[in-house]
């Protein structure tokens, strides 16, 4: 039994009954909020993982389909806040390189670039480079968000940076522009 009286298997189950109930109005709300199909499936998906999270922790209150679309909220916060992050952390980078002479459109046309190079990775490839990079996370706390120990977080920071090099490099060549 959990602290909340409620027996862990018995959540467990009870999320499985609620998942084909609560899928058409957690995506609904997301997808109604957010303006994209693709950010509205992948917040979607990370409402059911925090919602299974939750169980396994025994943190549910209700097994209502009003607690998932909480979750589902502070989801689409959470990833309204890492796009500030991200427009911040771009509009410095644009702003320094400004200040050094670059052409400012070049370094906006880099920062698109390079979103659409992010957008195209694996999700597992784009979190791990969102959130060490953008976010500027340590890899001890980019483990933790993962859910995977340091040393393979380290391993799969190595491969996301290879597959971002080798994906961004093939678009500028592809588009016949000169590597930055």
């Amino acid at each position: 039994m959990s602290e909340l009286g409620v027996d862990h298997g018995d959540q467990r189950v009870a999320l499985i009954g609620l998942y084909d109930r609560a899928l058409p109005e957690v995506y609904g709300y997301l997808a109604s909020r957010c303006g994209s199909a693709s950010v509205a499936e992948d917040l979607t998906s990370e409402t059911f993982l925090a919602a299974v999270d939750a169980v396994e922790q025994n943190r549910v209150p209700e097994m209502k389909v009003a607690w998932l679309i909480g979750v589902a909220r502070n989801k689409l916060v959470d990833h309204w806040r890492r796009r500030e992050r991200e427009s911040a952390a771009l509009q410095a980078v644009s702003d320094d390189a400004a200040a050094d002479g670059d052409d400012e459109w070049d370094v906006h046309l880099d920062a698109l670039l390079a979103h659409e190079v992010l957008a195209t990775l694996g999700a597992h490839h784009r979190s791990a480079l969102t959130l060490r990079y953008l976010d500027g996370l340590p890899v001890r706390h980019v483990a933790q968000h993962l859910g995977r120990t340091k040393g393979a977080t380290e391993v799969l920071l190595v491969r996301a940076r290879a597959a971002f090099r080798a994906t961004y490099e093939s678009e500028v060549e592809g588009r016949g522009e000169k590597r930055p």
